[in-house]
């Protein structure tokens, strides 16, 4: 009942389902539930509440429970959220993989342990899958669907449905791939951004706005491919007028950073000046960053609906 685990709860309540919140520690649940009541309350005063239902509504779905069994029972679906911990994660799927039938659907939000790792030799591995989410998945719809290489193709297709049918944005994986996709590509543009900052090229704070204020504002709309392609008359146009270009600039790409010493000080000295590492600043700053993201899902929902 962690930051994921909430804002899960609460996509799953948007979409009309029923939640039942299992935590170890019931401080823990009550704190989540006060917590998920001021978000909605807010939301729905400012009008970005998801779903159909009001907040009332949407708060009546969710239970919490300290007991694992009586929390999964009856469930369809099962989201974990511990921490990025592998033993702790297997701890769960093996508690899990006791108690659990044969129709529902075991789903790891982890965000970089191969579902190999997490699921081999449950009983129940062909209905286990990674469904990981981009934090915070109330406001960022992406879910990477990644099969255990014994996953049934009926628990990917359930899982997929399931997302879209909760107003999230589901993209299948046909394997596991170390960091997914999502991290794959972040962590590219993090190591080329760290080369570019260690080699003085850029302050932080100026590659910083090449994304916010350049590649990213594109990049709410449009992928990296479509790019390319409006960029030009088609891809294979693309290819043929930049292919050249692009490989000259890639063969200059340096080796993976240490992202250590002189540079994390430099970086974090650029970044504490501008947002103090001090949790009020911190929380301040990602609900600032949280209303950007919930004000521009709007618009982009706004925008297909045109």
């Amino acid at each position: 009942s962690g930051l994921i685990g909430r804002s899960w709860a609460m996509v799953f309540a948007a979409g009309g389902f029923k939640v039942k919140l299992y935590d170890i520690a019931q401080q823990q649940l009550t704190s989540a539930l006060e917590n998920i009541r001021k978000q909605m309350k807010e939301m729905e005063k400012s009008g970005t509440l998801k779903g159909t239902l009001s907040a009332e509504q949407q708060l009546a779905l969710i239970s919490v429970y300290t007991d694992l069994k009586a929390a999964v029972e009856g469930a369809t679906f099962i989201q974990e959220c511990t921490p990025e911990n592998l033993d702790l994660k297997k701890k769960i799927f093996s508690q899990l993989d006791v108690i659990v039938g044969d129709n529902v659907i075991l789903s790891s939000s982890t965000s970089c342990l191969l579902p190999s790792k997490l699921f081999t030799g449950l009983k129940h591995v062909k209905q286990c899958i990674v469904s990981h989410p981009v934090n915070p998945p109330y406001f960022v719809p992406l879910v990477e669907i990644v099969p255990h290489p014994e996953t049934d193709p009926s628990t990917t297709e359930r899982t997929y449905a399931l997302m879209k049918k909760i107003g999230q944005s589901p993209v299948k994986l046909s394997r596991e791939i170390e960091g997914f996709v999502l991290n794959r590509l972040q962590y590219a543009v993090i190591s080329e951004a760290w080369r570019l900052v260690g080699e003085g090229i850029i302050s932080p704070t100026d590659l910083d706005l090449v994304m916010s204020d350049g590649l990213g504002m594109r990049y709410a709309f449009i992928g990296p491919l479509e790019t390319m392609h409006l960029n030009a008359e088609g891809i294979a146009n693309y290819c043929e007028r930049y292919s050249e270009g692009m490989k000259l600039v890639l063969n200059t790409f340096g080796p993976v950073p240490e992202f250590s010493g002189e540079i994390v000080q430099k970086v974090n000295q650029a970044m504490s000046e501008k947002i103090p590492v001090v949790p009020k600043v911190l929380d301040a700053r990602r609900k600032w960053r949280d209303e950007c993201l919930t004000g521009l899902a709007k618009l982009k929902t706004q925008m297909k609906s045109d």
